[in-house]
């Protein structure tokens, strides 16, 4: 059974307020040439479709098109939702829509049904786990816990007793969108930490042939049988280094599992750059990045006059500029920006009250109520989602 794996698509979202629809539609053009060309037996996509709950019509549009097109190419295709996505909108005609090949999987109640395909081998079982949110489906699940490892871990107890009761040849694939133990996250994922953890580990998807992974949007190998796609297009300056791509997966007649890279198109190249003003202006080894997206970083002691117009006249892609003037180490600026590098929300809030009590930083109970705090604003950001 050979599957095509990608996930993260993120219809309708921008760089930088630079609109991907071009972008997305060579993708998804590239993803349709692929799959026939290759002979592909099913297309997973692994959440995360569209960029938020409502999306524009034009990428709704993009979406109808690229469903339409695999149903007349014959290719089958498994989704599921992520946690950009409103579940229940998503989920609108996947019954119907389920007679043309194409498997929408976004209610959490379905995790123990399968889609089923056949190959030369016998059956290959599709399980979809839309993503889980703890506070919303921990009861539904009848998960121990309301954390991120409890409810997929219920959930996968459903997937392996259908598992038990299927003919003993039957392969299987689990598509989950989740932060699992050993992936690497980019700054352009939503936050889902609630309850202080949001990873899960990688041996909750044990005994399956293959799991399908969406969320983080760099293409990572967490173990041979556990993958992340990644997203096919860069979302943040943080994706600078990324090879965007997708797996394709043959599975033998046995489980054996052998996985090929597939580059996506890329609409332009990503570049960081560092310097005062008159250094990125004048340093030829600068020339390759003239046509790229720039993310450019002043360390000028003093703000240069008009920093963004000077640069755009070699850099003509300019997005964004960071000022991190080089100062001396006793700045208390410098010091002050140093406190905060690389530290959480959380963090960020038991420093405030250190500083506002001149030292004396939270007790045990009062960081519960903060970590409470959050997690209830995480939740409640959740919950609109779904109800869009």
């Amino acid at each position: 059974m050979r599957i095509l794996h990608t996930s993260d698509w993120h219809l309708g979202r921008s760089f930088h307020r630079v609109s991907l629809l071009d972008a997305q539609a060579a993708f998804l053009d590239h993803l349709v040439a692929t799959a026939v060309d290759r002979e592909v037996d099913a297309v997973l996509v692994a959440g995360d479709v569209y960029d938020r709950a409502v999306p524009p019509l034009a990428a709704v549009e993009l979406f109808d098109r690229v469903l339409h097109r695999l149903a007349d190419a014959g290719v089958p295709t498994v989704m599921i939702s992520g946690n950009h996505d409103s579940a229940r909108r998503l989920g609108v005609g996947a019954g119907l829509i389920d007679r043309a090949g194409i498997h929408l999987r976004t209610d959490p109640a379905g995790c123990g049904s399968p889609v089923v395909l056949t190959d030369a081998h016998g059956d290959v079982a599709f399980y979809g786990l839309p993503y889980l949110e703890p506070a919303l489906v921990r009861d539904e699940l009848r998960a121990s816990a309301a954390g991120h490892e409890a409810v997929l871990g219920a959930a996968m107890e459903r997937v392996r007793a259908d598992m038990s009761e299927r003919d003993p040849g039957t392969r299987s694939v689990v598509l989950a969108h989740a932060f699992v133990v050993g992936g690497l996250p980019s700054d352009s994922e939503r936050d889902i930490t609630v309850g202080g953890v949001a990873a899960v580990p990688a041996g909750i998807f044990d005994g399956v042939d293959y799991a399908a992974l969406g969320h983080l949007h760099g293409c990572q190998t967490v173990s041979d049988r556990v993958r992340y796609s990644g997203s096919p297009l860069a979302y943040s300056f943080s994706e600078t280094d990324h090879r965007k791509s997708m797996w394709l997966v043959d599975i033998g007649p046995a489980g054996e599992i052998e996985a090929e890279r597939l580059d996506c198109p890329v609409p332009r190249p990503l570049a960081r750059i560092h310097g005062r003003i008159e250094e990125l202006l004048e340093d030829p080894e600068l020339e390759r990045h003239e046509e790229s997206w720039v993310e450019a970083t002043l360390t000028d002691p003093v703000r240069p006059s008009d920093p963004m117009a000077r640069l755009s006249e070699r850099f003509p892609h300019t997005l964004t500029l960071v000022f991190a003037p080089d100062r001396a180490e006793e700045d208390p600026e410098a010091s002050y920006a140093e406190r905060l590098r690389d530290r959480d929300d959380h963090q960020i809030a038991e420093d405030f009250v250190a500083h506002v009590r001149a030292g004396a930083g939270p007790d045990e109970l009062e960081r519960a109520v903060l970590r409470g705090a959050f997690d209830a604003v995480r939740v409640d950001a959740a919950v609109r989602e779904v109800a869009g």
